[in-house]
């Protein structure tokens, strides 16, 4: 599949977004005109920069409002179009996007519309140049695919043909099948964008809310699927209208968008192979068809199996340390080579990385899962462009597979276990003698807080690489404002990871953090381990007694079990499937932790408590 992606999509100047997807590896790029109106460089120069960097100049975008106007418009339009092919012919480019009209069309008629389409066609071939016509989704006559293909058919010209958009089309739901009807001769470029569902004028939408391919919510596999089934095989482009890319950092975008569209080629494998099984099915056969389009896949991981470890990193650990000790976690002793120790309960197992903090007070710096193959699921991860992180190890050692996300936290693919044991705590020297009544435990979940120029990035990487599906997202109010909360999980639950992105004045705040991150434990008795912890002098996050009162008026508990509620600082929430409870622990650092016990088939994370939680680290925080 050769890949491409529109300037628009990245922050910065033509020769850097030109340099930046050259390093992503993309194939090609549209212009977008702004970029280029805007360069200090000639079209020769840029046309020489693209050549040297290996890239095609694949499309010239965009040319408006052309359609359905009057005579003397039109004259107006042509003159303008004219300079365009000969620009064009500069830059040595072939292909440029023309829009259907939103602002100047004054005549609905397809009739008078494909006339002056076969205008510009004829124009445009005299230049050598390519037209690829697209209905825009706000468009004034013009606003659905199959009515742009249908006016291509009408005039007939070699030069003319359309340019499907996934978002022109999936934002206003139109059916993807009949792409499989568009002759392949007659679709001159294919541009892919995502969005999250939302009810908003599509306009608006489409300006500011366009996100890369597995970021949103689209059903792109499907189409593009209906596309390779057409006969497509030119670009597959990104186009993304979106504010906080733009004003990113240009590589890292460019390398987030390569890895959105390595992604969406697997799943459109994926899903022609699932509707070929079918129709096989279907009509007995066991045949595959091949397309004209080479879709490549990755190396095939299944997901998770657990979380293996969880790692936090400081200079000073003697709060941590105590703060563990204190929930019922065992010291399993320092590693024989590294500077790191082991605190485990059951099989929750927390590491403290004392080896060059770079965190002046502890931080969440690492997560370990279980998974079938780690060197299969690495090289896949690697493949979704995806940095890798090494670590020393001597002889004997526990060799682990590691990347990074998106917000730095070191990922590391372990050799899981069928009874949930890792192999490495051998290295561990002598630790704390154990209680023999020990609370079996394990890692529930982990919070992590998102960079706002990266919660799309972090989404997609965790989707991709590491196969965990995104759930709905929600919003929470805090004293800072809205935090965006977006679950991702195994199918199972056994791993369930929650991004949250920070109100946005959160990160002018360099001295004090107002919204941290924590990882969660949980055990099977919630109350016990609660009265242990209080007993070991665990200072509980104080919930406020007007929560008990509003808990007792929705759920109308028992006065006993609402009473020991309050006495231990637990939090409640119950639904058709099963109760929740849980408790947190003091900040230390940007990290807390949270017990919890799930009862029945809770499968949620207490929702309803989270506003609560803020304010309570909120006024933590901030009081003098």
């Amino acid at each position: 599949m050769r890949t491409g992606i529109a300037t628009v999509c990245l922050s910065g100047t033509l020769k850097e977004k030109m340099q930046a997807c050259a390093i992503a590896g993309f194939d090609g790029i549209e212009i977008f005109e702004q970029d280029l109106v805007t360069s200090p460089h000639s079209p020769e120069e840029v046309r020489s920069m693209a050549a040297d960097l290996g890239l095609g100049l694949d499309l010239y975008q965009p040319f408006r409002d052309f359609d359905g106007v009057t005579p003397d418009l039109l004259k107006a339009n042509l003159r303008r179009a004219e300079a365009k092919f000969k620009l064009m012919s500069r830059l040595g480019m072939d292909t440029i996007l023309v829009c259907s009209n939103v602002a100047t069309a004054t005549i609905d008629d397809d009739e008078l519309r494909a006339s002056q389409l076969a205008e510009l066609a004829g124009l445009a071939g005299d230049h050598g140049v390519k037209v690829a016509y697209e209905a825009l989704a706000w468009g004034k006559y013009v606003n659905d695919y199959e009515h742009a293909y249908r006016l291509v058919e009408m005039v007939d010209h070699p030069n003319l043909g359309t340019c499907l958009d996934s978002f022109h089309i999936l934002s206003r739901d139109w059916d993807t099948a009949p792409i499989e009807d568009i002759n392949a001769e007659k679709i001159f470029f294919v541009q892919v964008a995502d969005a999250p569902k939302l009810s908003m004028d599509v306009l608006s939408w489409s300006r500011h809310y366009r996100v890369f391919p597995g970021e949103g919510q689209f059903e792109l596999a499907k189409f593009m699927g209906h596309v390779v089934r057409a006969g497509y095989t030119g670009p597959v482009s990104l186009e993304v209208f979106n504010d906080v890319f733009r004003q990113s950092d240009t590589e890292r975008t460019a390398v987030d968008a390569m890895r959105s569209l390595i992604w969406l080629e697997e799943q459109s494998a994926k899903w022609l192979a699932s509707t070929s099984r079918e129709t096989a099915a279907g009509n007995g056969s066991a045949s595959r068809r091949r397309y004209p389009m080479e879709l490549a896949t990755l190396p095939k991981v299944n997901e998770p199996a657990g979380f293996n470890f969880a790692e936090v990193k400081a200079d000073d650990t003697a709060q941590l340390e105590k703060l563990l000790g204190q929930l019922g976690f065992g010291f399993e002793g320092r590693h024989r080579t590294k500077d790191v120790q082991l605190w485990t309960m059951g099989q929750a197992r927390v590491i403290i990385n004392e080896q060059a903090a770079s965190h002046s007070e502890p931080a969440i710096a690492a997560l370990g899962f279980d998974v079938d193959s780690p060197v299969i699921a690495s090289a896949r991860a690697q493949q979704l462009k995806a940095p890798v992180v090494a670590r020393k190890v001597q002889a004997d050692e526990e060799v682990f597979q590691g990347i990074s996300a998106p917000d730095s936290t070191e990922i590391f693919l372990c050799q899981g276990s069928p009874d949930g044991t890792a192999a490495w705590t051998h290295e561990f020297g002598e630790g704390l003698e154990h209680s023999a009544a020990q609370r079996n435990a394990v890692i529930d979940h982990v919070n992590l807080a998102q960079p706002w120029q990266h919660f799309d990035e972090a989404v997609l990487f965790y989707t991709s690489a590491l196969a965990l599906e995104p759930q709905p997202f929600a919003e929470v109010p805090s004293p800072s404002g809205l935090v965006r909360s977006q679950v991702m999980e195994t199918s199972n639950g056994a791993v369930r990871l929650v991004l949250n992105l920070a109100p946005a004045q959160q990160a002018q705040e360099t001295a004090r953090k107002t919204y941290q991150e924590h990882i969660a434990f949980a055990v099977d008795d919630l109350v016990a381990t609660a009265r242990s912890a209080r007993d070991r002098g665990l200072e509980f996050l104080q919930i406020p007694a007007n929560y008990y009162e509003d808990l007792d008026a929705r759920f109308d508990l028992e006065p006993g079990f609402l009473g020991t509620l309050k006495e231990l600082n637990l939090l409640y929430d119950r639904d058709a499937n099963g109760e929740f409870l849980h408790f947190y622990t003091a900040t230390v650092g940007s990290v807390f932790f949270e017990m919890v016990e799930r009862r029945g088939s809770y499968d949620g994370y207490g929702a309803p408590n989270a506003p609560v939680r803020h304010a309570v680290q909120y006024d933590s925080l901030h009081r003098v």
